[in-house]
């Protein structure tokens, strides 16, 4: 997971490591520009579902495994819907999260795991709320290290394994659906629909906005 990559970093037990964007600046990391894990659109894998109009929201329970979804949900609750809630992690179960809180965020697989249109709540995919928000495109992690660790030798090592894996997608696709038990059809959808691997300028612009954000963010935590 990008949360115990970071960790992993920042104890100095790995050199590069896959990073989840909020946690750049807390660990004094530069990044490779050319790859990484992003959205231009709907992220599905990012979930906040609400029992209250967005703008009531008062409690939010998260799911830590991801800072910068966290970061993220930060961000867009204040600059969309006006409202600061408190943060109160939790397991990723849906129920209880909305038991005990107004509203859940749901990451990775237990929201792939979910048909955010049969809910009974309201949800946000927050890909497409920064998207329709921002204008640019979300990047959530990066290849990071400090920078002598960041050769061009390197850059190019991660770039040849990103289009060998988009090479070898289909091989990508069933294992990953015999792995986690989901069907192939929800796999091949999510990554080579709503996932995009390979970063530009405006990438890189839409990582720079959201680090500035979520520096906000944090200093006012």
């Amino acid at each position: 997971m990008p949360a115990e990559c970071a960790r992993a970093l920042g104890s100095g037990d790995v050199e590069v490591g896959l990073v989840p964007c909020a946690e750049l600046d807390r660990l004094g990391l530069d990044y490779l520009p050319e790859t990484g894990i992003a959205c231009e659109g709907p992220v599905r894998s990012i979930l906040l579902i609400s029992k209250r109009p967005m703008r009531e929201i008062r409690t939010l329970a998260v799911d830590s495994g991801s800072r910068s979804s966290v970061a993220l949900s930060r961000i867009l609750l204040a600059e969309r819907y006006g409202c600061q809630p408190r943060f109160e992690p939790m397991a990723p179960e849906l129920e209880p999260m909305l038991a005990a809180c107004d509203a859940a965020l749901i990451i990775g697989d237990p929201a792939l795991r979910l048909e955010p249109a049969e809910l009974p709540y309201e949800a946000l995919d927050l890909g497409a709320e920064w998207v329709e928000w921002s204008g640019l495109p979300m990047v959530f992690a990066v290849w990071a290290g400090k920078k002598a660790h960041l050769t061009a030798d390197v850059g190019r090592t991660f770039q040849d394994s990103c289009q060998w894996g988009l090479g070898h997608i289909d091989e990508v696709i069933a294992a990953g659906a015999k792995e986690r038990g989901y069907r192939e059809e929800l796999v091949r959808e999510y990554l080579t629909r709503h996932i995009v691997y390979e970063l530009g300028p405006r990438h890189i612009e839409g990582l720079e906005l959201f680090r500035k954000l979520a520096r906000g963010v944090s200093a006012g935590v």
